[in-house]
């Protein structure tokens, strides 16, 4: 009887039915990977394993991790969960040496009444607030309601107490114009202002009063929380329409007034939010204790620090300025809410991340542009209100001016296409940037411009905020119905063979979820994603592309935020269900259980003719083991049998082999056969190569 090989070529294809994916096609994965030969082929074999990075679960799912290494050579892990539960807070925190330092961000929110004191010619402004008690300058405050007093408008993020800790009730801010100059009061005043809406019912037109205002004509006057006046409820960005007098402009609303009225926004109180920030308070004699650390102010009387609650995030994006970790919520706000997401940093040592007041307050991500070294924020705000399409970059070197002078390398520009930025990415000589609909370059050019911004595709947006990744200076991406990659050719649509498995099973309602995970040990990128059929809205499933070899497969693993080699070593990845950290390839199994793995093949033609084929008898050969270690792998393998390509099968197996295993019989009998191969022992490793078998004609029925 003669003899025949079945040599599997690398990739999988769902595309084409089964009998006509025949050609060593591969229909079915689950947890393999193809490696590469030295013939070009691509040998099929298991798929590295994972064990756990830190022992202890996360209080909620993983959104994002940035790995880096401090002056100290200390590499340190930082990790972003989403909110915690049904509580009102996420978690930030940095993992060093085995050791979890838990860094949330904490803010807090209340209107007051305001009360405030100018002296002139002094850009120093005091606040009192005796409800928050015991801020101090390592906090920050977000004034989002305007207010106007001797002659100044706060409005904006400032840092406090910038001359020095004032006293329990009571903290400075510096007012600055909008180039970022200290602004001088032109008197002294314990008299502040808000702003005043004046309604004319049946008209769109509406007054503002506020002293001392700086608006142009074409200006934007944004309001940041909803106040209802005269039927108009009044939020987001107006275009100043004309100025009547210096405490006097008008604006147009989006309703008609139902009557004639006067309001004062947020019915005139200031709505503040406070960040804060870790450090310790000059001690005196009296010393006091709290969460910067003990000592009181110098007159010897203790202090109580302001505290705050843990902020909320359905996202994180990380990156690092040198050392220091530099973090940017991503928060879903109630309707008529202040938007507020600001950059974060942290400096090892710091009990907390702490907000960068000169950083814009609203941002949909962030990362640092390099070699320069400037913090590029996307999705950002010149006034308070998300701009979906602003790009804003702080000057090199100096993450706290964002200020556009002729002396520094701040700046902005505006995508002008598409609904909204989608995500960005600093790759090797330039930066990425994604829209809903097309993607755009982002190089440093220096001043004036800084950067030069160049549509470089259209068509070929991103599906979500971390679906792309750079691999060897290549750029990869899922869009919306396609993969796309962007290299010396452009950007050119990267054909998947998987396609079915992947865009008709997509949930549709959790795209932004969607992660690319790039292991460049292996030359791989998974996208892992949430499935219709998983039915949980979670991250469920992967499809994965192997760059070297043009080859896809893909199966059902969750993994919800990821980093590439790094300096903690192989790539570590999120599991959404044990809400554990997993080091990839350094293991054979799954956390010390077995990793089921298994491929099966589409449908071969035994014979051209009309003859039945029948096989009696089967060579295994593998690589049962890695090269240190035992080859103890325990493969089964399965046969599918069918005689025409409507039918179904008839299946043969599973058969057993070990490396022990020189042969197997079997008495299979069709024209067409598909082979599983699967596995489910511990601590095992396989690489499958050239399967033999013997045949014979066997008549037409």
């Amino acid at each position: 009887m003669p003899h025949a090989v079945l040599k599997l070529v690398p990739g999988t294809d769902t595309q084409e039915t089964p009998a006509l994916n025949e050609n060593s096609g591969i229909s079915q994965t689950q947890l393999i990977r193809f490696f590469p030969d030295r013939n070009g082929l691509g040998l099929v074999q298991k798929l590295g394993g994972w064990s756990r990075f830190y022992n202890i679960p996360m209080p909620a799912i993983v959104r994002a991790l940035w790995a880096w290494e401090d002056l100290n050579e200390n590499s340190h892990l930082a990790v972003g969960t989403q909110t915690i539960g049904a509580g009102p807070s996420a978690q930030l925190s940095v993992i060093t040496n085995g050791s979890q330092a838990i860094i949330t961000p904490t803010a807090l929110v209340e209107d007051i009444a305001p009360v405030l004191t100018t002296i002139a010619g002094n850009s120093i402004v005091t606040i009192t607030d005796t409800t928050t008690t015991g801020i101090t300058d390592y906090d920050a405050v977000y004034i989002a309601t305007q207010v106007s007093i001797g002659g100044i408008v706060l409005f904006g993020l400032y840092a406090c107490d910038p001359d020095g800790f004032l006293g329990g009730t009571a903290y400075t801010v510096q007012s600055v114009d909008i180039l970022g100059n200290p602004l001088p009061a032109s008197s002294s005043s314990t008299v502040p202002t808000m702003p005043v809406f004046i309604t004319v019912s049946g008209s769109t037109t509406v007054t503002v009063k506020l002293a001392s205002y700086t608006y142009a004509v074409g200006d934007t006057f944004p309001v940041l929380i909803a106040t209802a006046v005269g039927g108009i409820t009044f939020y987001g960005n107006y275009v100043v329409q004309a100025l009547v007098d210096s405490a006097h402009f008008t604006i147009i609303a989006n309703t008609l007034a139902t009557s004639s009225t006067t309001g004062t926004l947020n019915g005139g109180n200031l709505h503040l939010i406070y960040s804060f920030g870790s450090g310790t308070i000059p001690g005196g004699t009296g010393y006091g204790t709290g969460a910067y650390g003990s000592g009181g102010y110098g007159t010897g009387n203790p202090v109580t620090p302001a505290t705050g609650t843990p902020i909320d995030a359905i996202d994180w994006t990380l990156d690092n300025w040198g050392e220091i970790l530099i973090a940017c919520p991503d928060r879903v706000l109630a309707a008529g809410a202040t938007p507020f997401q600001p950059v974060y940093e942290w400096d090892e040592g710091a009990a907390t991340a702490t907000v960068i007041p000169g950083a814009p307050p609203v941002n949909d991500g962030i990362f640092v542009a390099m070699p320069q070294r400037q913090i590029v924020a996307w999705g950002s705000t010149e006034t308070g209100i998300q701009d979906p399409l602003l790009v804003r970059w702080s000057d090199v070197n100096n993450f706290n001016q964002w200020f556009d002078l002729t002396t520094n390398q701040a700046g902005s520009y505006r995508i002008p296409k598409g609904s909204r930025i989608v995500g960005a990415l600093q790759g090797p000589q330039q930066a990425i940037i994604w829209t809903d609909i097309d993607v755009w370059s982002m190089q440093y050019i220096g001043p004036p411009l800084v950067y030069g911004f160049n549509e470089i595709g259209t068509g070929c947006g991103l599906i979500g905020r971390k679906a792309a990744g750079a691999m060897n200076g290549i750029y990869y991406w899922m869009g919306p119905r396609q993969f796309f990659t962007l290299g010396g050719a452009g950007v050119q649509i990267l054909p998947c063979p998987v396609w079915d498995v992947v865009f008709q099973n997509l949930d549709q309602s959790n795209l932004q979820k969607i992660r690319t995970a790039i292991n460049s040990l292996f030359g791989e990128i998974t996208w892992y994603y949430p499935s219709v059929t998983g039915n949980t809205g979670e991250v469920d499933s992967y499809v994965k592309y192997n760059v070297g070899l043009n080859a896809w497969d893909y199966g059902t693993l969750g993994r919800t935020a990821w980093i590439d080699q790094s300096v903690l070593g192989p790539p570590i990845g999120a599991d959404p269900s044990t809400l554990l950290l997993y080091q990839h390839e350094i293991s054979n199994d799954a956390d010390g259980q077995a990793l089921t793995a298994y491929f099966q093949t589409g449908y071969y033609t035994l014979n051209e003719g009309d003859l039945q084929t029948f096989i009696d008898l089967i060579w295994p050969d593998m690589k049962w083991g890695q090269v240190d270690q035992s080859p103890s792998a325990m493969v089964q393998i399965s046969f599918y049998v069918a005689a025409y390509p409507g039918t179904s099968p008839t299946v043969y197996g599973p058969y057993s082999v070990t490396q022990a295993t020189q042969f197997f019989n079997t008495r299979l009998r069709g024209r067409l056969i598909s082979v599983r191969i699967s596995s489910s022992d511990i601590g095992s490793f396989w690489r499958i190569g050239a399967l033999r078998y013997r045949y014979a004609a066997d008549g037409k029925f």
